[in-house]
């Protein structure tokens, strides 16, 4: 049979699996920080002007050398066309449904909410200090924490010298509150 009438992946044009996004539950508002917002506007408007207006230009460039099957240029722009718009479409849609929470003006609160800066220490006496941000913020690394997340629902709605008890996934875990703080910039890295 000729190769015509046959759907094979060979081509490499078929959608691959991109990484999984950070999910929502349904009826849940995206709260993001200001800087989480802007990071989002940035990434989109820097996908818009520059990055692919420079791959549509490749692959313009590689479809006019002929053969497109075998047009490595071609393929690979193509595919990375459909991941750039792939993202775009997420972005739109994250920040369509975005509330934008200043922690700022929680300042002087020493409840914890979203947005708050919270050092906690556990059983051992040894503290950390975690960000409570919105999904699309999440950064392990640098302490932010998604406000969704087991330990940040935990400490939601506590004060300072308050026990937060929750399930981790190494078993029960309690943390006492040693502060908490509201800040408009990120956590330094640790």
């Amino acid at each position: 049979m000729s190769k015509a009438f046959t759907r094979e992946a060979d081509s490499g044009l078929e959608d691959e699996p991109s990484e999984p996004m950070p999910g929502l539950p349904k009826g849940v508002p995206n709260y993001i920080t200001p800087a989480g917002h802007a990071r989002l506007c940035n990434e989109m408007e820097y996908l818009i002007r520059v990055d692919r207006p420079k791959v549509v230009e490749t692959v313009a460039w590689a479809a006019s050398n002929g053969d497109r099957s075998e047009n490595g240029d071609y393929i690979y722009g193509k595919k990375r066309l459909r991941e750039i718009d792939r993202r775009l479409r997420f972005l739109t849609k994250r920040l369509e449904i975005a509330q934008v929470v200043d922690p700022i003006l929680q300042a002087g609160n020493d409840q914890v909410f979203f947005g708050a800066t919270v050092t906690v220490s556990n059983e051992s006496g040894v503290s950390e200090t975690y960000r409570i941000v919105g999904v699309d913020e999440i950064d392990p690394a640098r302490g932010h924490i998604s406000w969704i997340s087991p330990l940040a629902r935990a400490l939601l709605k506590l004060r300072e010298g308050d026990l937060a008890r929750f399930q981790s996934p190494a078993g029960p875990r309690e943390l006492e509150i040693r502060e908490v703080r509201y800040e408009s910039g990120a956590l330094p890295d640790r």
